[in-house]
């Protein structure tokens, strides 16, 4: 219970992350890896069970198989207690023949979810954002504005409202303009070069979720920003939470307020993960009062025969051997041959730096060998023609297992 209100949560796991391609050739969106022992999903599903929510469907659709693995080593909740889970819902095929159509449209299809747990109030969180927020704050405003629907909303920069839900509210907070992802966009009162934006994090009392669902459905509306809150903006009391008065317990003083980051592309994954770098970090994955759950990991600790090391997060099973690793995030079980040379990159689990290969301002997925000598991150248009993809700025990804020994 929170703030005497029961809560059921539905995460949306279902993204394909055609954005995020190719570390989503073989995986969704959720369960990219991140930093040095953990996938995407892992933050959202942190930050519930740190608020005390406990009864939590992790909706999923594209390539699913990895994430599902994921879940089952590493999110299992006490089977005594009846409300506390976490269970993997795939498309159910409850009304027809079809996969999830929509945010909204997955909800719907698992009504029958809801009756059986009888809420009193429903979070809908997405599944693929960096950050960490105390839900339960979110609720007690929610509570307290007497608020049918409330969403976490904070500022952006106008030249990037086209990917993002723009509220627009009263004085109060109220929602009264909620537009998906709009070409334009009026600034906020008082911040003339940023719009009021949602972060995909909705709380709903269920009674009034269940009848705006079938509303929707009714008229084809299948999302949650394109359909749903607009039409509930118009007749329901639908309030903005701002994030930035989110207080997450073990912060430091270092680190960026109200830390938030949509990784839906290869620069914005890449700018992340180094977010969480250095002695003052902009978002520091250490925080015993708040932690960022992860898989156990049964890995021997890493082992450095000889090198440079420079900024640097090293993985369980990590093994270098005379090489030069500066600014970079070398994962589980990776290994870093002489004479290598390693510099702002991201090395997936159980990949191999060849002696002398060089490498920077690379991600190299998971099984991948890098042969002895190779050159990755220094010939743009060569690392094109090798059939790597090169992101907007610059960023060369080999794909999971693309180079093989």
């Amino acid at each position: 219970m929170i703030a005497g209100k029961s809560v059921l949560a539905f995460v949306m796991a279902g993204g394909e992350g055609s954005r995020l391609h190719p570390l989503t050739a073989e995986r969704s969106k959720p369960s990219v890896p991140f930093n040095g022992r953990h996938r995407i999903v892992d933050f959202v599903l942190s930050n519930l069970v740190n608020s005390e929510i406990f009864s939590i469907y992790l909706l999923v659709q594209y390539k699913s198989q990895s994430l599902i693995e994921h879940i089952r080593r590493t999110w299992v909740l006490s089977p005594l207690i009846p409300h506390h889970f976490i269970t993997v819902v795939p498309p159910q095929m409850q009304h027809g023949p079809e996969w999830f159509q929509g945010t909204a449209d997955s909800v719907y299809q698992n009504l029958h979810l809801i009756d059986l747990v009888k809420p009193d109030l429903v979070v809908v969180f997405g599944a693929d954002h960096v950050y960490r927020m105390d839900i339960r704050q979110m609720v007690q405003f929610h509570v307290d504005t007497r608020a049918d629907a409330t969403v976490a909303a904070l500022p952006v920069p106008l030249d990037q409202t086209r990917s993002f839900g723009i509220i627009r509210t009263d004085a109060a907070g109220r929602i009264r303009d909620f537009r998906e992802k709009p070409e334009t966009a009026e600034p906020m009162p008082g911040r003339p070069g940023h719009a009021l934006a949602s972060m995909g994090n909705y709380i709903f009392s269920a009674d009034l979720l269940v009848e705006a669902l079938r509303r929707a459905h009714k008229k084809e509306g299948h999302d949650f920003g394109k359909d749903l809150l607009p039409a509930m903006a118009e007749t329901n009391r639908v309030m903005a939470y701002d994030f930035a008065t989110n207080r997450v317990k073990g912060m430091r003083e270092f680190e960026e307020d109200a830390y938030w980051r949509d990784v839906g592309t290869i620069d914005a994954y890449y700018e992340a993960n180094f977010d969480t770098l250095g002695e003052r970090p902009r978002f520091c994955m250490l925080n015993g009062q708040w932690p960022i759950f992860a898989a156990p990991d049964h890995t021997e600790a890493a082992q450095v025969h000889d090198g440079h090391i420079r900024t640097a997060s090293l993985g369980a099973g990590v093994v270098i051997r005379r090489a030069v690793i500066e600014r970079c995030l070398l994962r589980r079980d990776v290994s870093v041959d002489e004479g290598a040379e390693v510099s702002q990159s991201i090395i997936m689990d159980r990949s191999v730096i060849g002696r002398g290969a060089q490498i920077r301002r690379a991600i190299i997925d998971q099984y991948n060998h890098v042969p002895p000598g190779m050159r990755i991150g220094y010939d743009l248009d060569e690392d094109r023609e090798r059939g790597f993809h090169v992101s907007e700025n610059g960023i060369v990804v080999v794909g999971k297992g693309q180079l093989q020994p």
